[in-house]
């Protein structure tokens, strides 16, 4: 009996710590298809894929944030779209939410009374068998954040210690990034990124997309990767 205390004490000490790693950061999934030539002074101009988005404040402030992710690539920003080397065209949007309820795993009967039906749903549903790259590492490093889209911990309801369950709204949001040659509209690069959250603010949700979908640019041909963005860090 002893032993079994232990166990589920060490258990919940375990989903804690998940819970603070995975439910701060910003789950998404990539999608990326790519012939990116290797960076040798080609140049880049960024330009609405919706064309009535040109010229706006908002637009020109999330160029800003692609065209700083296309220098750290190694490419060189030019000056008009006719003097670039290659167009990125960027779309994204979030639509207007969803109603979902969410139930807490470790209340009595989920799993059984006392934990005494217990199993490892994450391991049941292969999360540790998808791909993850990152700045930080792959899955392999036991990097906090693998989970990416699937995180079985987003939106939990831990912040009750009632546990039970809670509705809340959630918002699709994504990120569209096309790059093409210029001078013959050769497609070299074409990414999706998506996730979802809580929030449907645009200035925040799009430059996390952003770096969701530069992580680890421009990727495998083909690849579809789950990449979780880290919290910005805290200022005091």
């Amino acid at each position: 009996m002893r032993i079994n205390k232990l166990a589920a004490s060490a258990l919940l000490a375990v989903s804690a710590l998940g819970l603070n790693a995975c439910a701060t950061g910003f789950p998404t999934q990539v999608s990326r298809y790519q012939a990116m030539p290797a960076p040798q002074g080609q140049s880049f101009f960024v330009v609405a894929a919706n064309p009535a988005r040109s010229g706006g404040l908002e637009f020109t402030q999330y160029a800003t944030i692609v065209a700083q992710a296309m220098q750290a690539q190694g490419y060189v920003p030019a000056a008009s779209p006719q003097a670039a080397t290659m167009l990125v065209a960027v779309d994204y949007g979030v639509d207007q939410g969803q109603q979902e309820i969410v139930h807490n795993p470790f209340d009595r009967g989920y799993y059984g009374s006392a934990f005494g039906n217990y199993y490892d749903p994450f391991f049941r549903r292969g999360y540790y068998g998808n791909p993850y790259y990152s700045r930080y590492g792959s899955y392999r490093r036991r990097s906090p954040f693998f989970y990416g889209w699937d995180d079985p911990f987003w939106g939990s309801p831990f912040d009750s210690p009632y546990g039970g369950a809670r509705s809340y709204t959630v918002y699709k949001s994504y990120l569209d990034v096309d790059i093409r040659r210029r001078v013959d509209n050769a497609a070299l690069f074409e990414g999706h990124a998506k996730a979802r959250s809580q929030s449907d603010n645009l200035g925040a949700l799009v430059p996390n997309l952003i770096e969701a979908m530069f992580t680890g640019f421009p990727g495998r041909n083909g690849e579809t990767v789950k990449i979780t963005v880290p919290p910005a860090p805290r200022t005091r």
